[in-house]
């Protein structure tokens, strides 16, 4: 397992990371982070898409998924049928956004070890046959920040866009179901505060680059968010 993890995560980010930084004037490690965590959102855009597009359409259906709770709350086998039924002629899976977070921690747990032990000068090897050895590596990003170590800068500007993220996601959502028994909305509402905190917390510990990929890869996110509810509100 942890072979497969080496050869289908690691060593890919790992070589496209340094390819990225030696072909970039300067050798800016911080620059090579950006444009890598690009080049995967770009490559997850039509996962990522469907599955904003998804919860965009469960937050509308929110009213209706109220009534189907009302209507059949003595009956659960007929409220999940109900329940799929809608899902199924609005073509929404209820679990879609929860898959690009999925997706997206193997890639940190990979970014990690790549931090950790890949860019140690004494250790850095395992190049494919088209990537140079740049030797060593400059972790200062735009000649004040280093990667290396953690920056509560950069952990507090994570939390913030991806507490914004969250409220974002959740902007249209109606008034009427925002319901203190109502655990769904209660859960949804928790997680737009803690997820931000929790993000906050272990990325003052990390080095730097994982912050600053997190923090790109949220702002690629936001910015996806608001063109699917822009599209939805002008429809």
């Amino acid at each position: 397992m942890i072979s497969f993890f080496h050869t289908i995560l690691y060593e890919p980010l790992f070589n496209a990371l340094i390819l990225i930084y030696n072909f970039i004037p300067g050798h800016d490690f911080g620059i090579a982070i950006i444009l890598l965590t690009l080049i995967v959102r770009f490559a997850l855009f039509p996962l990522n898409n469907k599955a904003l597009k998804s919860q965009s359409k469960l937050t509308a259906l929110q009213p209706k998924i109220k009534e189907i709770k009302e209507k059949y709350k003595d009956d659960r086998t007929r409220q999940s049928q109900e329940f799929m039924k809608l899902y199924s002629e609005h073509k929404v899976n209820p679990l879609g956004g929860c898959l690009p977070m999925l997706i997206q921690f193997p890639i940190l747990i990979a970014l990690y070890w790549v931090f950790i032990n890949g860019l140690n000068p004494e250790k850095l090897n395992g190049f494919y046959g088209f990537v140079a050895n740049p030797g060593t590596i400059n972790m200062i990003f735009i000649g004040i920040l280093d990667l290396s170590k953690p920056s509560w800068i950069l952990a507090l500007l994570t939390g913030l866009a991806q507490f914004y993220q969250s409220k974002l996601m959740f902007k249209n959502k109606p008034k009427a179901q925002s319901s203190p028994n109502d655990i769904m909305n209660a859960m949804s509402s928790q997680m737009t505060y803690l997820m931000p905190i929790f993000i906050v917390f272990i990325s003052w510990r990390l080095p730097a680059g994982l912050p600053l990929y997190w923090l790109v890869t949220t702002l690629f996110s936001i910015a996806q968010q608001y063109l699917i509810n822009r599209k939805n509100t002008a429809i």
